[in-house]
């Protein structure tokens, strides 16, 4: 089976602004996704970076309807133990200009061999990688029924 990893934008993005079609079509789309995952046709990897992120969430609900997916759904979770691998990869990735938790986010998703990286963070996107794809969940829905 396929293996994901979903950033926490892409989490959040049910509770943004659906005025714009975009954001709209991203949504639908994350949720499809989150559908494919509860369905056992997609692994989702989370890790402590997730859960850490999801912790400061101020919006109670948004913050426990988040962490009960990724409690329920996760097939392979990066604990924070696994941070001594990860550091040097986790530099390597800083040094393009990607901030310090997005970089984690997407070493833990190469640390677990995942196959895609679905975030809606533009800039985060820009990131090119030969072990993993970073792209939209438009995006990936497109591929996925390519395939």
């Amino acid at each position: 089976r396929m293996r994901i990893y979903m950033d926490m934008c892409c989490f959040n993005r049910p509770y943004d602004d659906q005025s714009r079609l975009q954001i709209e079509l991203e949504t639908k789309a994350k949720l499809y996704i989150q559908h494919l995952i509860k369905n056992k046709k997609l692994e989702m990897v989370t890790s402590f970076m997730l859960r850490f992120e999801n912790s400061k969430n101020p919006f109670v609900m948004r913050r426990d309807v988040i962490s009960d997916f990724i409690d329920r759904y996760s097939s392979h979770f990066v604990s924070s133990t696994s941070l001594p691998e990860l550091e040097d990869r986790i530099n390597m990735i800083k040094r393009t200009g990607i901030r310090q938790k997005d970089a984690t986010h997407v070493a833990c998703a190469i640390f677990t061999r995942c196959d895609y990286f679905v975030t809606t963070d533009k800039r985060l996107l820009k990131f090119k990688s030969n072990e993993l794809e970073l792209i939209n969940p438009i995006d990936f829905i497109a591929e996925l029924e390519e395939n």
